[in-house]
């Protein structure tokens, strides 16, 4: 390991076989090691580990980030002088780590927290892979977007925050037309090409603050927190139009293809059954009145 420092900062690559026994006691190394590995939440093993650290490294802000998984984290306030590592196990990158402080970090203070980072790569490398574990069971394979578990938990928590906070929740349920007749006509390859079209085209439109899912086959859920029933149908019909505007080219051959929206808003005291199920018949009625139209749920 070799450190580069500049204005205060030092920026090494720490690896997991870096360790000096003679700058920290190996009990003390394994028994933050254990109690780091109790558990899998990312925010908790680092919280602890600040804390126990501080008696040996006293710092006043840790920060941690990794990129690819979209994690951010922050505990106290960031200061001058800083101490940065890129982590790494058996060349795996782990994230960058930042520690802090107003005055500046002695040599000792360095060499004792590159030992201490030992005992936090192993239980931060088995949190991240559990949580990647989690987004890959939440996410739709296909698409991208979160899957029918995925919307039955967020279901769960918008109709509780809706309740207690006394706020509308909206709900679009969306099926592609004729897709059947399409997949029999094209091929499932083309099939799948529209629906990655179609989950685009929805996540493209809807807003940050909504959720897509896809519900199952060719059918997808948006929910809209704080949305009202005006709102919910502006954003469906707006979503109609562009997935009626698409050219999709899938396999060479271009496709034009359009969708069937229900459209409701949360009732007083209404679970996610039946506000689900309320939807889905406005979807059924925008089929019956001929596809291609939103209808919003009596």
């Amino acid at each position: 390991m070799s450190p580069i420092s500049n204005a205060g900062n030092l920026v090494p690559l720490f690896e997991a076989n870096t360790f000096d026994e003679t700058q920290t006691d190996v009990s003390h190394l394994l028994q933050l090691s254990s109690q780091l590995q109790t558990s899998l939440d990312i925010e908790s093993i680092l919280t602890e580990f600040s804390e126990d650290i501080q008696s040996i490294v006293a710092h006043d802000h840790l920060g941690y980030e990794h990129e690819v998984q979209g994690i951010t984290f922050t505990v106290g306030k960031n200061a001058r002088h800083k101490l940065s590592y890129q982590l790494t196990v058996n060349d795996e990158a782990l994230g960058a780590l930042l520690i802090s402080r107003r005055r500046k970090f002695k040599p000792d203070e360095c060499r004792q927290l590159e030992n201490l980072l030992c005992a936090l790569l192993y239980p931060l490398r088995n949190a991240l892979l559990y949580r990647s574990a989690l987004t890959a069971a939440h996410k739709d394979p296909l698409t991208g977007i979160g899957n029918r578990a995925a919307f039955n938990e967020a279901l769960d928590r918008e109709i509780e925050l809706a309740q207690r906070h006394q706020r509308s929740l909206g709900m679009i349920v969306i099926d592609i037309d004729h897709f059947k007749s399409i997949n029999d006509t094209y091929g499932h390859s083309t099939g799948d090409c529209l629906l990655k079209a179609m989950a685009n085209c929805a996540d493209n439109t809807i807003r940050l603050s909504d959720q897509l899912f896809r519900y199952g086959g060719e059918e997808f859920v948006v929910l809209l927190p704080e949305t009202d029933d005006k709102g919910v149908k502006r954003l469906a019909d707006r979503i109609r139009r562009n997935v009626a505007a698409m050219d999709c080219a899938c396999e060479g051959k271009h496709i034009k293809m359009t969708a069937s929206f229900g459209v409701t808003t949360l009732r007083k005291n209404e679970d996610g059954k039946a506000l689900f199920a309320r939807t889905d018949q406005a979807l059924y009625q925008a089929k019956e009145d001929g596809r291609n139209c939103t209808r919003v749920a009596e």
